[in-house]
């Protein structure tokens, strides 16, 4: 077992070795300053989706702020990171709802829970945030039971406060969750959507960015959105190389996320996306045990294909720390020099923005450049 002291100086030797490294190999981001945006708010100091996650990620210098939206039953978008509630409120504590856990299926896997479209709007709000990763986050859970789920009117109300009273504009970078799933529901949100950032000021000329891991959606809301906000741009997210994209399940012609990795497939997505929004495994490969292999080509591609690359997610705990970068602290613990040295490998790599769990320090590794 190595001593604190041993597990630091080796982080820094990493972060030294890494400096040096990016003389050789730094590419250019296309982005003037890569932007930070802030993996719904900032949850690896307050529970997801919450206004306190969101306030602090404001207030630690993020960039945009990111609310997952799913519909209600009365087709009201909420901002939580999925439709199964089990994880993330206290629906399991209301007997009131016993009945309504189920199992559902969604893009090709059974889950089971509670899910907000079996909600109003109105029973929602009986619920209670409760923090998504209690064993790893254990010190998020004092604030169990203090936060609603908001709506993203809410949410656009709350960033638009702050942005006004901090004299800064804070982007929204929403997420469009599992289109192809909601419709087959019946419910709609992508109009949705449009008719709440067309209703909103704020949303008409704020820096936004819509994500899907779905295409279909994209290239409808193509020209629509730009339509309400010039400036907004709309982002594929993409799954690992071999899964399949969500609105292909099914079909006669699959395709899986991996198919889009290719220059070929990069300069199709361009059609209908600015931005692709891959996990880091898929810029910086690991092994099996977690260490981190060489690089692919997918920025390189991306950015000859005219695309900007925001990856996610960066967090600060050594459970998702590559192996060259973790100490000896133990899995939950908070490992800030390593998680900066991860940040600016991949920020030497051109990355041009990237979702984390901590904006703050997020925010030290882009003043470090």
């Amino acid at each position: 077992m190595l001593t604190r002291r041993q597990a630091m100086t080796g982080t820094l030797m990493s972060m030294a070795a890494l400096t040096t490294a990016r003389q050789a190999f730094a590419n250019p981001s296309l982005a003037p300053v890569p932007a930070v945006m802030a993996h719904r708010g900032a949850s690896a100091l307050r529970p997801e989706h919450t206004l306190a996650a969101y306030a602090r990620a404001i207030a630690d210098g993020a960039d945009y702020i990111e609310p997952d939206l799913v519909p209600t039953r009365d087709g009201v978008l909420v901002a939580r990171h999925e439709s199964n509630i089990a994880d993330t409120s206290d629906v399991a504590s209301h007997p009131e709802f016993a009945s309504r856990r189920r199992t559902m299926t969604i893009d090709g896997k059974a889950e089971t829970g509670w899910f907000t479209t079996d909600f109003t709007l109105a029973e929602l709000k009986t619920l209670r945030a409760r923090e998504r990763l209690p064993a790893l986050r254990a010190h998020n859970t004092r604030y169990d039971g203090h936060f609603d789920i908001l709506t993203f009117e809410e949410v656009i109300d709350f960033v638009a406060a702050e942005a006004a009273t901090r004299g800064r504009m804070i982007g929204l970078i929403p997420e469009i969750k599992n289109s192809t799933h909601f419709h087959k529901l019946g419910h709609t949100p992508e109009e949705t959507f449009l008719h709440v950032i067309a209703d909103h000021d704020y949303t008409r000329y704020c820096p936004l960015e819509v994500q899907s891991f779905e295409t279909a959606n994209l290239r409808a809301l193509h020209g629509r959105v730009q339509a309400i906000n010039p400036q907004a741009r709309l982002m594929f997210l993409m799954g690992r190389r071999t899964e399949t994209v969500p609105d292909t399940l099914g079909t006669a012609r699959p395709v899986t996320f991996g198919d889009f990795m290719t220059p070929d497939g990069l300069r199709g997505v361009r059609a209908y996306a600015d931005v692709i929004g891959p996990s880091n495994d898929d810029i910086m490969p690991r092994d099996a045990s977690g260490a981190w292999l060489a690089p692919t080509s997918l920025i390189d591609d991306a950015h000859a294909a005219g695309l900007l690359v925001h990856s996610y997610t960066f967090r600060p705990e050594n459970h998702f720390l590559p192996a060259q970068l973790r100490n000896g602290e133990g899995d939950s613990a908070r490992n800030v020099p390593g998680a900066i040295a991860e940040i600016r490998r991949y920020l030497d790599l051109g990355l041009d923005g990237f979702f984390t769990d901590d904006p703050a320090i997020g925010r030290m590794a882009l003043r470090m450049q």
